[in-house]
């Protein structure tokens, strides 16, 4: 492991991934201000780049770092913080990420059978 620009010891890739991320977080706030401003279109390009993002993110960096990571080490270590927050994020992060995808797939397209998708945006 190098230090990088933020002074971690993690990987490289690691920072601009974090900052990356922070960056996702301030745009879906900003999308979630579009949907107030009734700017519907604006709101579901903002979410939707978010969602796709993401996916890629977890694809390419996230997934690959478990793998190498953490998973050999479950069981034996999850008594460790790093072990157990990372083993804890992974489910949490799947559902959460399969959400996204599903409210992008049944509100942005038609890809979906009808009896599936969304309709009534507020109950």
């Amino acid at each position: 492991m190098n230090q990088d620009f933020l002074g971690t010891a993690a990987p490289r890739y690691a920072d601009p991934v974090l900052l990356l991320e922070i960056g996702m977080g301030v745009a879906l706030l900003v999308g979630a201000i579009l949907a107030r401003m009734r700017r519907f279109r604006a709101h579901a390009a903002c979410q939707s780049a978010v969602v796709l993002l993401n996916l890629v993110i977890i694809l390419l960096v996230m997934v690959p770092s478990f793998r190498e990571r953490v998973s050999p080490s479950i069981p034996l270590k999850l008594g460790k913080p790093y072990y157990a927050v990372a083993t804890a994020h992974a489910p949490l992060g799947i559902i959460v990420e399969c959400a996204g995808l599903y409210i992008l797939l049944a509100t942005g397209t038609r890809l979906l059978p009808e009896r599936i998708r969304i309709t009534r945006y507020k109950l």
